[in-house]
Order: structure tokens, then C-alpha cells, then sequence
């Protein structure tokens, strides 16, 4: 198999994923608790281990996670239904959107349109639900990843820079549309801004240290 071959089964296999992934939580949703906490975006909000970690600091809130893998904010807008409103939640924290910043096509403006509509859709099909629209986690595009042309690709345009601009705008996003912006990266960065080496797994995704800095900073909004 060559190169172009492989990475062609590798995507056809990420997709099958994600919609396997997306009839899990259809059949999940049919005997959730309504009211509760949802957890929804894309790989970054997928593997925050939050019932380990809930369980491991004895807290009593139920939390619902529905991040998918891969998953742009032009997918969820067709996938609403299990990653939002199956759950029917009370308080709805939101981190989509860094797969769109690593599209070579990358713009912040269809960012942007594509947020909004999936603010717009929660607010009117769910208006009493609490929406924290969480700030872009940073990355580290030095200390985890060869430097070759797979390396450099990998953060041509999800880069810390950008990620920056893109958490202002979803501030702004979250002031224009009601809804509240948390940062909650204190304690994730080094000093030179970048994800800190120990808390990633490439410089993207984090392993269980990282989400706890996340989850010490989330508790008060829980």
C-alpha cells in the first residue's frame, strides 16, 4: 500500500469512527438524566477523562461527555441531536473548532459563522441552558513533534498565534451572543506560552495531568 493509499484507509477509518461513535451516543442519550452537565466539541473535549477525574475528586455533579474525534464545527452543526440536544442539558461547556484552525483553508471568519449557528440552534431549541464556551487550548509545536515536513505541517496554521486570535474572537463571539467565555488554561503553559511538555501527547492532545489543571479551573462553573 502506498502513502497516498494509506492515509486514504486512515481517513476512511476516522470517519467510520466518528459515526460509530455518534450511534453510541444516540443509544447513550435515550437514558440520560435531563438537566444535567454536557460536555460537547471535538477530540480535546472527547478525551477529557472526566468520570475518572470526577470520581478521583469524590464530586458529585453528573457530567455527560459527547466530543467526537475529528470533528469540525461544520460536523457537529449536522450532528446536534446527539452531541447536544439528546442529553437536554442544564449547563453546556463547548470546545470546537481547533480542527478547523489546522485546515489548510483556514478561516476565522467561517469559524466564526459556524460557532454562531451552533450558539443560535442551542439557544432556541434549549433557552433555558447555561452555554460556557471554553478558550482554545495551547499548543507546543517545539518539544513534541520531529522536525521534518509531517512536524512542520502539523502546526502550519494550529498555532498558538492563531489560537490566540481565535480565543478572542470566540469571546467576543460569547459577549455578542449571551453566553459565557471561560479561560481556563491557567497553569497549562510554560514559559515561553506553549503547552506545557509534560501535560501532551504530541503537542495537541493532553494526558490526564493537563485535564486536571483544566478541571481544577472549570470547578467553580460546574
Amino acid at each position: 500500500m502506498d502513502t497516498q493509499e494509506a492515509a486514504k484507509e486512515t481517513r476512511t477509518q476516522a470517519v467510520r469512527n466518528q459515526w460509530e461513535r455518534l450511534e453510541r451516543y444516540r443509544i447513550l442519550n435515550e437514558k440520560v438524566k435531563k438537566g444535567e452537565i454536557l460536555f460537547t466539541g471535538s477530540s480535546l473535549m472527547e478525551q477529557f477523562p472526566i468520570d475518572e477525574l470526577r470520581m478521583t475528586e469524590e464530586m458529585d455533579a453528573v457530567i455527560y461527555n459527547r466530543g467526537i474525534g475529528g470533528f469540525t464545527t461544520e460536523d457537529m452543526l449536522q450532528c446536534m441531536e446527539e452531541m447536544v440536544f439528546g442529553t437536554e442539558p442544564g449547563k453546556i461547556f463547548i470546545n470546537i473548532g481547533t480542527n478547523d484552525i489546522s485546515r489548510p483553508e483556514y478561516r476565522l471568519e467561517k469559524l466564526m459563522e459556524n460557532y454562531g449557528k451552533i450558539i443560535g440552534m442551542i439557544q432556541e431549541r434549549l433557552p433555558g441552558a447555561e452555554i460556557y464556551m471554553m478558550a482554545y487550548y495551547p499548543v507546543n509545536e517545539v518539544d513534541k513533534v520531529p522536525d521534518d515536513e509531517w512536524g512542520r505541517g502539523m502546526f502550519a496554521t494550529r498555532n498558538n498565534e492563531n489560537i490566540r486570535t481565535a480565543n478572542e474572537a470566540v469571546k467576543g463571539l460569547a459577549e455578542k451572543m449571551g453566553c459565557r467565555y471561560i479561560d481556563v488554561n491557567q497553569g497549562l503553559t510554560d514559559e515561553n506560552g506553549r503547552l506545557k511538555k509534560a501535560y501532551t501527547v504530541e503537542g495537541i492532545h493532553m494526558y490526564a495531568n493537563g485535564y486536571r489543571v483544566v478541571l481544577e479551573n472549570l470547578r467553580k462553573y460546574l
